[in-house]
């Protein structure tokens, strides 16, 4: 009983951390296509740190490996690459549908976009620190 238990624990954390890794590639993928990072020389990797915390806030579910955070982190995923997406008004519908209907839709791109906007003014503003400190 204790390894079934052991396994089926093990199964969940890993889909859980494949999930979160899952919008965190396709998050840094948007952060190095950014062009404001670029002129901006923001590390795309703490970018993508930052925007993922933040987003994550406004998720749904109580903690990380809630299930309905996992989910969330695979509409959010699935969200940010609809432009690779073979068939994108297919998958436009299914987000749709993934996030309830077309406002929870525009809700989780609002979140993403905030997140992106929030996380600029903090890197930035760290930076400007760091440059203080160092005159």
């Amino acid at each position: 009983m204790n390894k079934l238990l052991l396994i089926a624990v093990s199964t969940f954390f890993l889909t859980a951390c494949a999930d979160k890794k899952q919008y965190e590639q396709a998050v840094l993928e948007q952060m190095q296509k950014e062009q404001d990072i670029k002129d901006y020389k923001i590390d795309p990797e703490l970018m993508t740190k930052c925007v993922v915390d933040t987003t994550s806030t406004n998720m749904p579910g109580v903690f990380a490996l809630d299930p309905n955070r996992m989910m969330a982190y695979r509409n959010y995923a699935k969200m940010l690459n609809l432009a690779k997406s073979e068939d994108p008004k297919k998958t436009l519908d299914e987000l749709r549908k993934d996030f309830g209907d077309e406002k929870g839709l525009s809700e989780a791109h609002a979140n993403f976009t905030e997140s992106m906007m929030n996380c600029y003014t903090a890197v930035l503003a760290e930076v400007e620190d760091a440059k203080k400190m160092s005159n």
